[in-house]
């Protein structure tokens, strides 16, 4: 054995410290193909920053604009402190927020956000304006490159920061807008009069939490929203006329909590409770909160989080002489949504109904689920369609595990080289036999009679609800051909159909494998499109060897373990702005029309001698 000595005992400077570890600060590093990546990390822990201000009153505007990998925030608040400048980006443990009369109920207290962004980042730029005098500096992975000198100035008092992820950090990333969109709209439902301009696009919000719900419902609801508002705490509550799934979003001090914590927790019991009172019945808690749509925000005194990335909630009081966060929300929903129903008795009569139907609906499914809860578990002792992992998502003490992963495969080929070259810590492996049933139109029932989707819905652990979802990455892997495009299809038709919340979530991606490989005898390079391979072919000179995957079963385990690993090249499955799922599912899974035989001719793709070539026209 080496000796152990104090040359082994190292001491790293904040930098060296962030980007070594950069997982302890902002969560998963990813390529932005997630909504959880770190890029996004980035971006949220400077926005933070300028929220605070609005929250304190100072600065209604934020512009936010992202360029390729070029991401600048400017608000209009008070500006940091000009002496201070360099020193609060720069030095941790330094920053505004340990004073609590200033910053009360704020998320950023621990004086790291900014300077985390700041040692990730390959280009750094802060300047600050306050009472006319402005300063800059400019930092490369953390060190001060210039600091300009203080100077007079006539623009706005604010802070303007921007900054470049390094790529020797975050490879291949690149942003999307649909996440970026996603984050500012939470920011300007949390904070009602809060104007933020992303890339010229202005997104504003008057009714808050009800502005959210309004804007994310796609379905009929049961009843109006139900709005209810007092200090430190906001709810919006309303039930789906067709969605079998509870939906949530939650809150913390402005940070989304998307892994709900202990005031999640205690609202789901406190409608549950509440409206068994007002009804004067003991409705199962199933039947009260299923198809429910709600959201809930609330502000903490110093909240503690279960992961720097802040998603979970793990305070139990409220801070002060408050209560704790549990008899807060329950008193605040008892008063508020027992007050609202008394005053409205037509949304009240309509909330009933909905929760007899489910109950009528549970006990039509009873004996169904039973069997196939049954099936599942014989199965589930010797499933040979599942290859499991050992660590999972719903199961950790702490933070979850964000790489948790499920490869959805068609055929045995497929599944055994993807099983060979997993990793199996992480990485599990759910095998289709042949072409899925196509759910569209059907009923939930059908997920119990189908074996394939009842043993699929057991292996995700999503029958009652997201929470204990065992995977944070459901992916499915197919062949690129048409009879792969067509079981993408009809694994994506069924969870919209059924579990549309495990796409909204960001939860499901599609597995994108090289279409080819050129290699001559010094290299290998694996290509995803056309513009890739005729790359590859001009810069490994005369006559390489290209070889076309026509299959995933063609790719030997040995290969695959380069697409399944830290290069992963995920393509999220994302809803559009404009398209309600119903519409989706009908213009894609419905009746052939005349519509739909467009879209396929224009998205034509044949294949010649010299790749892939798409039609336009036909």
């Amino acid at each position: 054995m080496s000796n152990y000595t104090e040359e082994n005992i190292k001491t790293l400077d904040w930098r060296e410290h962030i980007r070594m570890r950069p997982g302890m600060y902002i969560g998963k590093l990813g390529d932005g193909s997630s909504q959880d990546d770190g890029i996004y990390i980035l971006l949220k822990e400077i926005l933070d920053n300028s929220i605070d201000e609005f929250v304190m009153g100072s600065g209604k505007t934020i512009e936010v604009t992202v360029k390729e990998s070029e991401v600048t925030v400017r608000d209009y608040g008070r500006g940091i402190p000009l002496g201070k400048m360099v020193d609060a980006v720069s030095k941790m443990n330094t920053g505004g927020k340990y004073d609590t009369r200033a910053f009360k109920k704020s998320v950023g207290l621990n004086g790291v956000g900014t300077k985390a962004v700041n040692a990730l980042s390959s280009y750094f730029k802060v300047q600050s304006v306050r009472d006319g005098r402005t300063r800059e500096a400019e930092f490369s992975k953390g060190e001060l490159q210039e600091e300009h000198p203080e100077k007079d100035t006539t623009i706005r008092k604010g802070t303007k920061i921007t900054f470049v992820p390094d790529e020797k950090i975050f490879s291949n990333f690149k942003f999307r807008t649909e996440y970026i969109e996603k984050m500012l709209k939470n920011y300007v439902y949390l904070n009602p009069g809060l104007r933020i301009i992303f890339n010229g696009e202005e997104f504003y919000s008057e009714n808050g939490l009800k502005d959210l719900l309004q804007d994310n419902i796609e379905e009929e609801i049961v009843y109006p929203i139900i709005h209810l508002k007092e200090d430190d705490i906001e709810v919006a509550l309303t039930h789906s006329s067709k969605s079998y799934s509870e939906t949530y979003y939650s809150f913390v001090n402005g940070q989304n909590t998307t892994q709900g914590g202990t005031h999640l927790s205690a609202l789901k019991e406190a409608i549950v409770k509440t409206i068994r009172d007002f009804y004067g019945k003991n409705y199962d808690a199933s039947d009260i909160r299923k198809s429910v749509i709600s959201a809930i925000a609330i502000k903490v005194m110093e909240p503690v989080f279960e992961s720097q990335t802040k998603t979970k909630l793990g305070s139990t009081d409220m801070g002060g002489d408050l209560p704790t966060v549990r008899t807060f929300v329950n008193d605040f929903i008892k008063r508020n949504l027992d007050n609202y129903l008394h005053k409205n008795p037509e949304t009240a009569e309509l909330l009933q109904r909905k929760i007899n139907q489910s109950e009528r609906e549970r006990k039509d499914l009873a004996g169904i689920r039973k069997l196939a809860k049954d099936r599942a578990k014989k199965v589930s002792l010797h499933n040979k369609k599942l290859r499991d992992c050992k660590q999972h998502y719903n199961n950790a003490k702490h933070s979850r595990n964000l790489e948790t992963t499920i490869f959805i495969t068609e055929g045995d080929s497929a599944s055994g080289s993807i099983t060979t070259s997993r990793d199996v810590e992480t990485q599990a492996v759910f095998s289709l036999r042949g072409k899925p049933l196509n759910s569209y139109g059907l009923t939930k029932k059908i997920v119990y009679e189908n074996e394939e989707f009842n043993l699929l819905q057991a292996a995700l652990n999503i029958e009652e609800s997201l929470e204990d979802l065992r995977y944070n990455n459901v992916v499915i892997a197919t062949d690129a051909d048409v009879d792969g495009m067509h079981i993408r299809l009809l694994i994506i038709t069924f969870f919209l159909q059924f579990f549309p919340e495990l796409i909204r979530e960001g939860h499901l991606y599609i597995l994108q494998t090289p279409l080819f490989r050129v290699r001559n005898k010094k290299e290998t390079r694996y290509c995803y499109t056309e513009e890739e391979r005729r790359k590859a072919i001009k810069e490994l000179g005369k006559n390489p060897e290209i070889t076309r995957f026509k299959g995933l079963g063609e790719i030997s385990p040995g290969e695959f373990k380069n697409f399944i690993g830290k290069d992963m090249r995920l393509e999220p499955v994302m809803l559009g702005k404009d398209t309600t799922i119903d519409e989706l599912l009908e213009f894609y899974m419905g009746r052939n029309t005349p519509e739909r035989q467009e879209f396929i001719i224009e998205n034509l793709v044949v294949e010649n001698d010299e790749g892939m070539e798409v039609v336009d026209a036909i």
